[in-house]
């Protein structure tokens, strides 16, 4: 969407505020001997305190509040009584939501307790390539050229990125233009970012697999070559200078 008056903009700030604050609540509530589905049944909660409905539930018929993705699994994992997190487990929880006509989304990886998988560098890297690509969009900037800075920074720092995941538009629904915001240069890809323009920017950062497949359930993706991905994810506005990150509360760059 295109925000063009004062309560779109307040809107949207109040969905983005309910999704944020949810997944900082989950991230901080998740702990060792937890089930994924107890975790997701506290988002569930939350989200409901605000008023807010779940966007994957709501457009997908997903079967959970949230997503929760554990080690080897990329995006889309299934909350389950029979998955328990452990410590050093590579969590990621995404978050998206509707909130009186109003879509936000957000996400982010992050270590349970001690790392002793070593995957802290990798969820490092994923946060600062996303701070990087936020503060350089703005109205005009080609999508393609933003792609290309992910992409760069993560064979900087030693990972691949996953091509076949992207950022999107959103507000007025979950998925909106621009449909693809892609980690990578994609040279079929002219369009550029529009000032007032809604946008939900990841990174999709990676150790070993350049694609996502799909597991037999149907939702779960996992990598093409294996390994282990962290994704982070704010939703914002373009502006002619730096973007307004509605999803700040969540407090993933902290």
């Amino acid at each position: 969407m295109s925000i063009s008056k004062e309560t779109e903009l307040i809107g949207m700030k109040k969905a983005s505020e309910a999704v944020a604050y949810t997944l900082k609540e989950m991230r901080d509530y998740a702990q060792p001997g937890m089930t994924t589905k107890q975790l997701d049944d506290y988002g569930a909660k939350i989200l409901s305190g605000f008023g807010a409905k779940s966007a994957p539930h709501l457009t997908y018929g997903f079967p959970g509040w949230t997503c929760i993705s554990v080690n080897n699994e990329f995006c889309h994992g299934i909350p389950s009584d029979n998955s328990i997190l452990k410590e050093g487990d590579l969590i990621n929880i995404d978050v998206s939501a509707e909130l009186d006509g109003f879509w936000s989304d957000n996400g982010g990886s992050f270590v349970l307790g001690e790392d002793i998988n070593q995957h802290q560098k990798l969820i490092n890297a994923s946060k600062q390539i996303l701070h990087k690509a936020i503060y350089n969009i703005k109205g005009g900037v080609r999508i393609s050229d933003i792609g290309h800075l992910i992409e760069t920074e993560a064979k900087k720092r030693g990972y691949k990125v996953v091509k076949n995941l992207t950022g999107h538009g959103i507000g007025r629904s979950l998925h909106e233009e621009p449909s693809e915001i892609a980690n990578y240069r994609d040279r079929f890809n002219l369009t550029r970012f529009k000032k007032n323009a809604v946008v939900a920017i990841e990174t999709f950062i990676s150790t070993a697999s350049t694609y996502a497949e799909t597991l037999n359930d149907g939702w779960t993706m996992v990598g093409n070559k294996g390994g282990f991905m962290a994704q982070h994810e704010h939703t914002i506005v373009v502006t002619d200078g730096k973007p307004i990150v509605l999803t700040e509360m969540n407090e993933i760059w902290n």
